[in-house]
């Protein structure tokens, strides 16, 4: 909270004293660290010597770690969604566009935005119809999506949503993220701790897991065999929830900060920047966050390497994970129980591993191009 609010008393000060003249700013505005991994792409595309990149984060998750990103110019807290706030930062970057990834609507700046004609576009985003937008109710929320200049939507659905609401700028243009992991493939992937620690046993990855993932996963950890490793990045790093996550396994536990041990059934990542390399290496990956109500983390990640998912079972709003389990990369489990059926499944099962993984990296495959259409679209908006 206090990061939150420091950090844009310190954004307002700086769009006060800066100065953004002499280049061309392209905005994306981006509410957390996913957000901004979508906008990647996008601003791979867009960035010049003379097109310069402003990037705005609502959470202190995203603006904390990538604010040193070097695709980004100048990284700020969103103020705070004020008239007062909107004319400032339009008025002072006079971006020469907007972005706003997924889901992010902010009334007043979309209005100085209109009031200064920048096209805003919405990038990657999905709409369903049972969204407060379109209720009787939501009537303030659907006047700010009509300042919107054009929406670049994920999937079909999206497009009739927006249709049947009287909207007719909209594209279906996919989800930059897809674009964004296939890159990882031409990246240098490799983490010699985690060589150290595999050597030639099958590796279980669990990551961005959380307590409600824990109780999960816990159990097959403790009765697994000893040819299967595990490798634990929870999604909260903090030091006495790790000590509490080791107190539940009965096996030999490494953590990374404190050395990895071969011999340790268990490794626990406790720092930020290595999960999607640590993927590369997976023989099963389980993604974290659907089996409470935080929200799922990006199964994508791992589907590139061609990894088997396991997920939990709250994925309504997350269209890309059914599309995944339709096409046979992806099973959901629901508990302890089911955790440890289908797990031990997999890994009794070598060529079902081999159907799975293939079949997630051929959906990511089939998904590839977001990122060109949007700029095409935008090319003929201008």
């Amino acid at each position: 909270m206090k990061l939150f609010v420091v950090g844009r008393i310190h954004s307002k000060k700086t769009l006060q004293t800066a100065d953004f003249s002499g280049n061309d700013w392209w905005w994306f505005h981006c509410a957390s660290l996913g957000e901004f991994e979508q906008a990647v792409p996008l601003i791979e595309k867009i960035k010049t010597d003379t097109n310069k990149i402003l990037v705005t984060f609502f959470s202190p998750s995203g603006y904390e770690i990538k604010k040193k990103h070097h695709l980004i110019d100048r990284a700020l807290y969103l103020p705070m969604d004020t008239p007062q706030n909107a004319k400032l930062l339009v008025g002072t970057v006079q971006p020469k566009a907007a972005f706003f990834i997924k889901y992010d609507f902010w009334e007043n700046y979309f209005k100085a935005l209109n009031g200064v004609q920048v096209p805003i576009y919405i990038v990657s985003s999905n709409f369903r119809k049972n969204q407060w937008y379109f209720k009787w109710y939501g009537s303030f929320f659907k006047k700010t999506l009509k300042r919107v200049t054009h929406f670049f939507v994920q999937n079909q659905l999206s497009v009739k949503v927006l249709q049947s609401n009287g909207f007719t700028n909209v594209s279906l243009s996919g989800d930059t993220r897809f674009d964004r992991v296939h890159a990882q493939l031409s990246m240098d992937n490799e983490l010699d701790f985690v060589k150290q620690f595999k050597q030639n046993r099958t590796c279980v990855v669990l990551g961005s897991t959380w307590p409600d993932c824990e109780a999960a996963f816990v159990k097959a950890i403790n009765t697994s065999s000893d040819n299967v490793c595990f490798i634990i990045a929870p999604h909260e790093i903090k030091a006495e929830k790790i000590k509490d996550l080791k107190k539940k396994l009965k096996q030999h536990v490494s953590v990374l900060s404190k050395g990895v041990d071969p011999l340790s059934k268990v490794l626990i990542i406790d720092a930020i920047g290595y999960l999607t390399k640590i993927y590369s290496q997976a023989d099963i990956a389980y993604v974290g966050g659907a089996m409470g109500t935080t929200g799922m983390h990006n199964i994508l990640e791992p589907a590139v390497f061609g990894v088997p998912i396991l997920v939990g079972p709250n994925t309504q709003k997350f269209p890309e994970a059914k599309a995944l389990e339709k096409h046979g990369g992806l099973q959901v489990v629901t508990n302890s129980e089911s955790f440890k059926k289908v797990l031990f499944g997999l890994l009794a099962n070598e060529p079902l591993r081999k159907k799975m993984g293939e079949a997630a990296k051929d959906f990511v495959q089939s998904q590839v191009g977001a990122t060109d259409s949007i700029i095409a679209g935008i090319a003929y908006k201008d």
